[in-house]
């Protein structure tokens, strides 16, 4: 046995590393071990085909040929029948259509995954369209809520506050150790949802899986995160099935050096090029972090970042449909937090590069409404740091009707995170200002968007280009067809 197993880690080793399809270079098997052979492609054998079926890294179901069963020794523990992977992917599908609950279809997909790897991301891939609000946005923010009932096996790695001073030990216990991208939540924001603790890890375990659908990054690369600090959430706490630490949430300096123990040893354990996206991290510890660690680490935040990438790429989009430029608009935003103010700055800066004007002119195109009304000058002092670029000269207006009609804008974004806030009158306003209102409804998750595509079609009679965070269907109204954008 000695002899075979050193001949399979020659022939391992020595073997073609660069990758099936792209991205991370296969540094631990994942793909040679579901092409033809007759080699179990791991650096010792395991020992028996029982376990290998179990693990969803290698688990093929009933694609393992005759000649892999044999060799794997697996004959006799799956029916005889071999079925292609598009069989089995056809056979998924058509089970997950007869769920009418899109909770059910989560569960199902988690469940494949869990079981087989592959095929969970042929699937997504294949049918992304379709199954890319199951796995994310809209449905993983109800699994989060759900969490505790629904949890099953352990997704990513829970670091709680239970092993302050020993966080580097906790990261060695994952299996895998060439990570690449580490997606990380406290659980405090969660989409719209607010503070769900540990429970939120739903969020870094979809972010990843679309990682590795839509952006070729291999699973094995990937590490969702949890970091357990508490919560203030009073439902949850009284919850017997909660899975997190049932205390209040740590803040100030507990929670600022639980943060960096976790950012030092997350380097020491996988290098300086390892990435660590910050997710769903409340405002007043989001831009805390990113300014702390963007000069000693490879971070970002999907809130402050990616989505004003995103949202800012589909506004040059709508250019087109527009025939203006950037600098021809006025916006308005509800919501002045992570999201509003990370795609205020992103668009002001653009703007600036186009015009060659100064950003701190540029940024006058752009007004923020918050809970208190509209961020002008006079309010200045008792602004959030974040919060202050935003403050330009104007009276103060405390609804968001009344700033549509006062600052006239032609683009409205909603991330206030508060379903139902672009109102009929607001959403009119807009359409008396503008011959084609954009309108832009970006919270998260479909209940909290600030209003749905079929209002903002109807009210403004189908002049509106629309689009939101969560995936709305398309619209009939008055005998067109419109399909909304989703831009988050």
């Amino acid at each position: 046995m000695g002899t075979n197993q050193t001949q399979i880690s020659d022939e391992y080793v020595s073997g073609n590393k660069s990758g099936v399809g792209g991205g991370i270079s296969d540094v631990y098997g994942e793909d040679s071990a579901t092409l033809d052979q007759l080699v179990t492609p791991w650096v010792t054998s395991v020992a028996s085909g029982y376990t290998l079926m179990r693990d969803p890294r290698y688990n093929k179901g009933l694609a393992f040929t005759d000649k892999e069963r044999d060799a794997h020794y697996i004959t006799g523990l799956l029916p005889p029948v071999v079925l292609s992977q598009d069989v089995q992917e056809r056979k998924v599908m058509h089970n997950l259509r007869q769920y009418t609950v899109p909770l059910q279809r989560y569960m199902a997909l988690m469940d494949l995954q869990e079981r087989n790897e592959r095929l969970f991301y042929k699937l997504l891939i294949d049918n992304v369209e379709e199954l890319l609000p199951v796995v994310y946005t809209p449905t993983v923010g109800e699994a989060c809520q759900k969490y505790g009932s629904i949890y099953r096996r352990p997704q990513g790695l829970y670091i709680s506050l239970k092993e302050k001073g020993k966080i580097l030990e906790v990261l060695k216990n994952w299996p895998q150790r060439g990570i690449q991208v580490i997606v990380v939540t406290d659980g405090e924001r969660i989409l719209g949802l607010g503070d769900l603790g540990c429970q939120g890890m739903g969020i870094p375990v979809g972010k990843l899986s679309l990682y590795t659908a839509l952006g070729g990054i291999r699973p094995s690369a990937c590490l969702p995160i949890t970091i357990d600090v508490g919560t203030n959430n009073e439902k949850l706490l009284n919850d017997e099935f909660y899975i997190g630490l049932k205390q209040k949430r740590a803040n100030g300096q507990e929670y600022a050096e639980f943060l960096h123990e976790f950012m030092c040893a997350v380097k020491q354990n996988y290098g300086e090029k390892v990435l660590v996206q910050f997710e769903d991290f409340a405002n007043h510890h989001a831009f805390e972090l990113l300014s702390k660690y963007c000069s000693s680490h490879l971070v970002f935040n999907d809130d402050i970042q990616g989505t004003a990438s995103v949202v800012l790429a589909g506004l040059i989009a709508a250019q087109k449909v527009l025939g203006k430029s950037l600098a021809d608009h006025t916006f308005l935003f509800l919501g002045a937090g992570e999201a509003g103010t990370g795609i205020a700055e992103l668009i002001a800066l653009k703007i600036s590069r186009e015009t060659g004007k100064p950003i701190d002119e540029t940024r006058k195109k752009i007004w923020l409404v918050d809970s208190k009304g509209l961020i002008v000058s006079s309010r200045k002092e008792s602004l959030q740091h974040f919060k202050q670029p935003w403050a330009h000269d104007h009276k103060p207006v405390k609804e968001l009707l009344g700033a549509v009609n006062a600052i006239k804008p032609t683009v409205l974004i909603g991330t206030s995170g508060v379903g139902k806030t672009f109102t009929k009158e607001v959403v009119e306003a807009m359409a008396t200002l503008n011959e084609k209102p954009l309108i832009l409804a970006l919270s998260n998750p479909t209940s909290q968007a600030e209003c749905t595509a079929e209002e903002a079609y109807t009210w403004t009679k189908g002049r509106a280009i629309f689009a939101s965070g969560s995936p709305f269907d398309p619209v009939e109204y008055d005998g067109k067809k419109f399909m909304p954008g989703q831009v988050r």
